[in-house]
């Protein structure tokens, strides 16, 4: 199996994700359902239904990210020396020539992605266009939804 890139602050959220999963989350369901066991006719009882589907989506849940992180391969991005050049982990400040402002994105793992926060898997094509160019290069990058054309200003580890 590949190895499953990861930042070292994803890896710490991902960690605390489990966490909270295993030890927070579990034993909550696990009530649920004595609870619900408690109510007697488990084949009509919506409630001990519910918590057992719920039990294993959790479990699946736990199971996946475990096997994510068994699988990560964490680049502490602060250890790779500045050169200018877009690698996975640095945050990015690019031009986007057609709207005519300023977007930052930080290239991070598939698990640790929020494009809300501005965080942006690896694999998306904006992240595949970015990696490997360098400070002032103006890209263009195929996206699902049309081309974009930008202009790199900063490249920064952080």
């Amino acid at each position: 199996m590949s190895r499953i890139p990861l930042t070292k602050e994803g890896e710490i959220l991902i960690k605390e994700k489990l966490s909270n999963l295993k030890f927070i989350e579990r034993p909550k369901i696990s009530e649920a359902i004595a609870e619900a066991r408690a109510h007697g006719d488990l084949k009509e009882n919506a409630e001990y239904h519910a918590a057992k589907e719920l039990q294993g989506l959790v479990e699946a849940k736990i199971n996946e990210i475990e096997s994510a992180l068994a699988n990560a391969q964490v680049i502490d991005v602060k250890e790779i020396p500045e050169t200018g050049r877009v690698v996975f982990g640095s945050t990015v400040k690019v031009y986007d020539c057609d709207n005519d402002k300023e977007i930052a994105y930080k290239i991070v793992g598939n698990l640790e992605s929020d494009p809300d926060k501005g965080e942006i898997s690896i694999d998306t094509p904006i992240a595949r266009g970015l990696v490997g160019k360098f400070v002032e290069d103006e890209i263009i990058i195929e996206t699902p939804s049309g081309n974009l054309i930008y202009e790199i200003l900063e490249v920064k580890h952080i």
